[in-house]
């Protein structure tokens, strides 16, 4: 290897001599620089180099050429003649491309090196034969190591294109590709993007040379010119006699339509590759109207008729349908001019036409989102649209979407996006009494179980009974059983936007808040919190954080336990019991032997213990944890944000809070790095030598490996 390196490094010999002869670089700046390359040499000459080495020794190369370059250009300004190439001008170029063909040939399979290595040598390919030979074979191996890959291909076909102006040879690449990637959509469209603009070479050229004919001229200003030249002909001189430049013609239009005839058969064969993509034909079609070409009439109409045979049974075709219709699609239309006038009437008859062939909800949307838009009935903009004189037009678009909807709902096509959208409308246009009538009809019909529907129900009637600044005690009591209507249809406890508005509405009532809090551990009771995203309990002790303080959060998570639940528990484990007892202190078969008297004594004495002593430490235990905490299943969530709140006060009570709150996050979750993690943090902290040592081993034998406690406190 080191022979390698040092042959390697003998070849610099030459222009490192001739950048010392030319002061560009300084004896000592030059032997830094032989250093350097030795050490990257020894890198990248190793028997498993990293591709990182090859790229730091490229990226050294660049900048070393770079630097050559300025302090010639610097240095050549007084004097012209070290301004003449020499031997150290391409030497950079040439050893970065040779690190670039040993890395390639090293990380065969890394396509962004490969492209890398295309787009450097293509930067000097005009600065020396070599570089354009050495482009060449580049393509060719790339091509050869990754023909899967249609951005290869598309390189190779404009490389070909550009450089050797080749246009047989792009063309013949580009069908090596697509029978190589025949599903992929942008080799597809490139190969069209290639034909469409030799086409466009070959009418430029024929403008320019004056031969420019008819059947290819779509401008009306072109004709004129063409007529204008024709009036005038004596004014011209001819380049060549007549005969020749018919025959010349004719050759152009021979030329013209064999290229529209491979754009038709590159399309078909496009369709059957992908018989499905409708984003491919937009795409073509596209090209093709952005293509001022005679010749392509006959192609567009094919591409417009294939699109509508095969997917008109879809909404996204008559959307762009309707998109074509308007001449500025990314901008809303003005109906207050009769321009956008005419505009929204011509989208509204292919949507029309949609909804006759296609009767869903998506086009019922669709069509009902832009005529929304166009009346400026989106929230905020109700209010500009009576200003900018909006309004004096929208009285039938209005009536229009009402008409839309009722059919939509004689069709069946409502979903849930659609009648909250319907609902929406009313009370856009300041119809609160309809859009909660048409609510509660269908919450109490069809979308009983419609999760978006009761919330914006239920959203509403909040927000109506804060209209007046004071809430009524039949409002907070009707928007209250409201709320519990819509706890029993369905589960809205992962929403937290919703729950904040409830607590929030009803906290400003003592009664209908504690009711509200019985309601969600009820809820919880049966569901039990979340271990991710959003947390019931964790919502309701920091709503009661921010509301009351910290110590009326320390109270909820610590409220005394249910007398239900306790009862019921006691209940189980004296039932255990007592089964127990019926069961060995009754007469036995004979094949059965009778409990001892010292054992009958030992169960009385249990049951005694049980009833005073158990029972009263298991409803202590209870309710010293809290009602939130003893849920079935309170969720890590719950945990955490409790723990966050203990440690924002720094007293004693919040560290024996907290150990507790750990102890009983630790039996469910034992397997929970970061619970054993912070549990360790704060003993380290607030404990002592015995308590952190305590939990260090067991997580130890919980996990088997404690070594994350340590690597965060040296964090």
């Amino acid at each position: 290897m080191a022979d390698i390196v040092h042959y390697r490094l003998e070849k610099t010999f030459p222009e490192l001599e001739d950048l010392e002869k030319r002061a560009i670089f300084t004896r000592s700046e030059i032997r830094e620089i032989v250093k350097t390359r030795r050490n990257f040499e020894y890198k990248v000459k190793r028997p498993s180099p990293l591709k990182e080495d090859f790229l730091e020794f490229i990226e050294y190369e660049k900048q070393v050429d770079r630097l050559r370059r300025l302090r010639k250009k610097a240095i050549g300004n007084g004097d012209k003649k070290r301004k003449k190439s020499s031997v150290s001008d391409l030497a950079g170029v040439r050893r970065v491309i040779d690190l670039y063909r040993m890395a390639t040939s090293r990380f065969k399979g890394d396509i962004e090196l490969w492209f890398q290595y295309l787009e450097y040598s293509n930067s000097f390919v005009f600065s020396d034969n070599s570089f354009y030979s050495n482009c060449k074979k580049a393509l060719a191996e790339v091509m050869r190591f990754h023909p899967k890959v249609p951005a290869v291909w598309v390189y190779a076909a404009a490389w070909a294109y550009d450089h050797d102006l080749n246009f047989e040879s792009a063309l013949s690449l580009m069908q090596s590709g697509l029978r190589a990637c025949r599903n992929s959509e942008d080799l597809w469209v490139e190969c069209v993007r290639l034909i469409l603009t030799h086409l466009n070479k070959l009418k430029t050229r024929k403008i320019m040379l004056g031969e420019d004919n008819s059947t290819l001229v779509v401008d009306n200003k072109l004709n004129e010119e063409k007529k204008w030249r024709d009036e005038n002909e004596d004014l011209f001189m001819s380049l060549d006699d007549e005969s020749g430049a018919n025959v010349q013609n004719k050759d152009h239009d021979k030329w013209d339509t064999l290229c529209v005839t491979v754009l038709q058969e590159t399309y078909r064969e496009a369709v059957k590759a992908l018989p499905s993509s409708f984003s491919l034909r937009k795409r073509f079609l596209e090209i093709v109207e952005a293509t001022n070409l005679g010749h392509l009439e006959g192609v567009r109409t094919e591409i417009l008729d294939d699109m509508q045979k095969d997917f008109s049974g879809g909404p996204d075709y008559w959307v762009w349908r309707a998109t074509l219709k308007l001449t500025d699609p990314q901008t809303t239309l003005d109906i207050s001019k009769e321009e956008g006038r005419l505009q929204a009437d011509e989208v509204i008859k292919v949507y029309e036409e949609a909804i006759d062939i296609l009767p869903s909800a998506v086009m019922f949307e669709k069509y009902i989102n832009f005529l929304i838009e166009i009346i400026n009935l989106k929230g905020e903009e109700k209010q500009n649209a009576e200003v900018s004189g909006v309004s004096d037009h929208t009285d039938a678009y209005v009536s229009h979407i009402v008409r839309v909807f009722t059919k939509a709902e004689a069709l069946g096509c409502l979903n849930d996006d659609l009648v909250c959208l319907y609902i929406k409308f009313y009370l856009n246009m300041d119809k609160t009494d309809e859009a909660l009538k048409l609510a509660e009809n269908f919450c109490e019909g069809i979308f009983a179980d419609a999760k978006q529907l009761w919330v914006l129900r239920v959203t509403e009637h909040m927000k109506c009974a804060t209209k007046s600044g004071t809430i009524s005690k039949d409002a907070i009591s009707s928007v209250f059983n409201l709320f519990k209507k819509m706890l029993k249809n369905i589960a809205v406890y992962d929403d937290e936007n919703l729950w904040f508005k409830a607590l929030d509405f009803f906290a400003k009532n003592k009664k209908y808040f504690g009711k509200l809090l019985d309601l969600c551990i009820n809820l919880l009771t049966k569901d039990g919190g979340t271990d991710n995203g959003f947390s019931l309990p964790a919502t309701l002790v920091k709503f009661v954080c921010e509301k009351e303080g910290i110590h009326k959060a320390r109270e909820l998570y610590k409220r005394q336990s249910s007398p239900v639940h306790l009862e019921s528990y006691t209940h189980f484990i004296l039932s255990g019991i007592t089964a127990y007892l019926s069961l060995h202190m009754t007469p036995y078969p004979c094949h059965r032997k009778p409990l001892r008297k010292q054992s009958n004594v030992t169960v009385a004495v249990t049951v005694a213990v049980f009833s005073s002593h158990i029972v009263p430490q298991t409803a202590k235990k209870v309710s010293d944890i809290g009602s939130l905490i003893t849920l079935p299943h309170p969720g890590l969530g719950l945990y955490k944000h409790c723990l966050e709140l203990e440690f924002s006060i720094d007293d004693e009570e919040s560290v024996a809070n907290a150990r507790k709150l750990f102890e009983c996050a630790l039996t469910t979750y034992s397997q929970d790095i970061s619970l054993w993690r912070d549990y360790y943090s704060m003993e380290m902290k607030t404990g002592t030598s015995e308590t952190s040592s305590a939990v260090y081993w067991r997580t130890k034998k919980t996990l088997g490996d404690a070594s994350a406690l340590s690597a965060s406190i040296i964090a």
